[in-house]
């Protein structure tokens, strides 16, 4: 299915029209949440038996990037849903069918969101700080803190992970799971006021003894890193998607500053546009080499994943690596199309200011720069000796 199919042109005005507004305001996007639900854009992952598109991650990385060229807030914090979707749909595509709910109940309207970030947790998926207490009827109760909870307003799962540090003979076992809204015992904090991405309303959630149902235990897995498929749908899931988002930020940023360079005229050279300005053109064009080098990566990465692609021991340098590509790229493209537009784009309520706000966060998504270029020096030249 072609993006513009599930994202029609109409659609994708409104939301572009409705951006500002909610970041202005700081204000979660309901009305394109409603809208895209409408549209089954969050049903992208589902079978086409069941309702949904049945797409891949090739082609959902495509919508989100397109959705992202509108509303980049919008379609980050709509990649948290299509994260799990996702997720359920690569382990499914490998013979695990552990999440198939998870695909069943967005088909009803469900809306997932995640759980896992914990501040100070630079292990991110293979320990947590969280305390997951298992109880005797084979339910848990999670205690601790979850921040940048994107979709805070809206999700009816929370997918969220801790440790029982008692098993496994005390070396501890990572427990997930999914906790539903109406559970009682945890709260949501009113304390997104961010530079950037404000509409994801990405709250911290505080888990105070919320119980997970036996049946919504989903994983329990040894802390420290191991080759669970569960691991690689996460991280294949989210950092491609994640990818696909700035990708978009950088796709409309161009856009932007070509208009500007057409649209802005040079009194010292007679009033022509700066599209005749050698400058301005150079800007340009290393912006759209860059873009041009993006979108077959994210686009071979993604389609990889579909194909069942074995890579082996370099897929999580893959990953990072496309992560960090896409997030470094659209921060620099961002920054040309700026200086092409001139002091007009440093003003309040001018579409790249708020784009080059939003293309800030990409660098606190895991993974970071650092931890990137360590995963992919080790794949390649080995740790580092002790």
């Amino acid at each position: 299915m072609d993006p513009e199919q599930l994202l029609p042109d109409a659609l994708l005005e409104r939301i572009r029209g409705r951006a500002a507004g909610y970041d202005e305001r700081n204000e979660f996007f309901y009305e394109d949440l409603e809208e895209l639900a409408a549209a089954g854009y969050l049903k992208a992952f589902v079978p086409v038996s069941d309702g949904g598109h049945g797409l891949g991650l090739e082609g959902v990385a495509g919508c989100q990037r397109r959705l992202a060229t509108a509303a980049p807030a919008t379609a980050l914090a709509v990649n948290m849903h299509l994260v799990w979707t996702g997720v359920a749909r690569v382990l499914a595509d490998r013979g695990d069918t552990s999440l198939d709910f998870v695909l069943a109940e967005a088909a009803k309207g469900e809306i997932f969101a995640f759980g896992n970030s914990e501040a100070g947790n630079d292990s991110v998926l293979f320990d947590s700080l969280t305390d997951a207490k298992p109880l005797p009827d084979g339910s848990y109760e999670f205690t601790g803190t979850k921040i940048f909870t994107s979709l805070a307003p809206a999700w009816t799962r929370l997918g969220i992970f801790g440790k029982d540090s008692a098993a496994r003979d005390g070396d501890g076992e990572l427990v997930h799971g999914f906790v539903e809204r109406a559970a009682p015992g945890y709260e949501i904090l009113d304390d997104w006021n961010t530079l950037g991405m404000r509409a994801t309303q990405s709250n911290t959630t505080v888990l105070r003894g919320v119980t997970v149902p036996a049946d919504r235990i989903f994983r329990k897995l040894p802390v420290g890193p191991n080759a669970d498929p569960l691991i690689f749908a996460i991280f294949a899931c989210f950092e491609t998607l994640l990818a696909a988002v700035y990708a978009g930020i950088g796709e409309r940023a161009l856009v932007l500053g070509v208009e500007a360079a057409m649209r802005r005229t040079s009194f010292k050279n007679g009033g022509r546009s700066y599209a005749q300005d050698p400058d301005i053109r150079w800007k340009v064009a290393e912006a759209a080499m860059a873009m041009d080098a993006l979108y077959p990566h994210l686009a071979q990465v993604a389609r990889d994943v579909d194909d069942l692609a074995d890579h082996g021991s370099q897929w999580f340098p893959k990953l990072v690596g496309l992560k960090v590509h896409a997030t470094e790229t659209a921060r620099t493209v961002v920054d040309l199309a700026i200086r092409v537009s001139g002091g007009s784009s440093y003003f309040r309520g001018t579409e790249l200011a708020r784009l080059y706000r939003d293309v800030l966060a990409g660098m606190f998504h895991p993974s970071d720069d650092e931890s990137a270029h360590n995963t992919v020096a080790n794949a390649w030249l080995g740790p580092l000796e002790t």
